[in-house]
């Protein structure tokens, strides 16, 4: 089955969501991409039945939150890791997000939040006794994050 493509309203819809979906009424959304609420909302919900929007999470201060330290760790495993093994390095303390990579030794990039170098030193610890060999691990001193711009910028700012 061909995957439908996203129009124009589809693709400045995401755009105004990854601004800030708590914060952005449908209304204004509407507005920019020059359809109805209405629209906005029935679109909105295809695109979550899709599963192209599949959830909205908040953007964490881990350092302000009292976790001062943010860590990648680059990993590696003897074989590309199944779905049910990243799941369970997941589910180690402090692990945030796991990453497999298509090539290279180095196939997993697992970031993680730590309140300290003991807290630190405990999730590489973990991360080991699950079977990653640990190539690397770096200290975040800060992260910019950017939409990706190719869901209907051009068309939000009437280009």
């Amino acid at each position: 089955m061909a995957q439908e493509v996203l129009d124009d309203t589809d693709l400045g819809i995401i755009y105004m969501l990854q601004q800030n979906a708590r914060e952005i009424p449908t209304s204004d959304i509407a507005d920019e991409v020059g359809v109805s609420a209405g629209t906005v909302r029935n679109r909105i919900q295809r695109l979550e039945d899709r599963n192209i929007i599949k959830g909205y999470v908040p953007e964490i201060d881990y350092e302000n939150a009292g976790f001062e330290l943010h860590v990648l760790f680059t990993c590696t495993t003897e074989t590309q890791p199944s779905d049910e093994f990243v799941e369970e390095i997941l589910e180690q303390h402090g692990v945030v997000t796991v990453r497999k990579l298509l090539a290279g030794d180095q196939n997993l990039h697992v970031e993680a939040i730590g309140t300290g170098t003991k807290d630190v030193s405990e999730i590489a610890n973990n991360l080991q006794e699950c079977g990653l060999d640990i190539n690397r691990s770096e200290v975040l001193e800060q992260e910019f994050v950017q939409p990706f711009n190719h869901f209907g910028k051009r068309i939000t700012d009437d280009e």
